[in-house]
């Protein structure tokens, strides 16, 4: 067998990162974040714990970048095309992803919504995720702002807010909640 190149073993150390990150993910939606320690999601990942730590400093890092990719995630879907201006269609297409994402990435959602009703937890998260956020809320600003809203800031934080709670309730109650429909409603009326 041939010896690997840094380029394969670039792969396989990015593979085995995201293999760690879902691993935890699974563990930290169903147990918590607090009640899931390093040692199970390295003996879940099939891992050793010392090898946890060439890639996570603990599970703090872990957590941040998970959150990291999850959002980044959602957002690449904002604004698709970069050019820094938000389009009717643009934002119809981000909330019909976003809906998506609701019903596809169950578990990311599920421990974002536990993490912030842990105050000592989403502290530490808090001032990374605005960071995150920020450009997003901006750009749904200057759209309501071109259409005319009275308060665009405000409007584009109630739209943030109402894709939360939506997001909240459809997570924990899936087959109560009538996604579809929830979605063209809010197309409807903030596009």
């Amino acid at each position: 067998m041939a010896p690997k190149t840094s380029e394969q073993y670039g792969e396989i150390r990015e593979q085995r990162r995201q293999q760690i990150m879902n691993t935890a993910l699974q563990l930290f939606a169903a147990n918590g974040f607090s009640n899931t320690s390093i040692s199970q999601i390295a003996a879940k990942a099939k891992i050793s714990k010392g090898l946890m730590y060439n890639y996570f400093t603990g599970k703090d890092d872990l957590l941040q970048a998970i959150f990291e990719q999850g959002f980044n995630e959602m957002f690449e879907m904002f604004d698709p095309n970069k050019d820094g201006v938000l389009t009717k269609e643009e934002f119809t297409y981000f909330i019909e992803e976003t809906f998506k994402l609701m019903d596809d990435k169950r578990d990311f959602y599920k421990l974002y919504f536990a993490l912030m009703m842990q105050p000592s937890v989403w502290k530490k998260f808090r001032f990374s995720m605005n960071d995150i956020v920020a450009p997003f809320l901006k750009l749904m600003e200057d759209y309501y702002t071109k259409r005319g809203v009275k308060d665009p800031g405000t409007e584009a934080i109630m739209v943030g807010a109402l894709l939360d709670g939506i997001g909240f309730n459809f997570v924990y109650n899936p087959d109560l909640y009538p996604l579809e429909k929830v979605k063209k409603l809010v197309i409807e009326r903030f596009v």
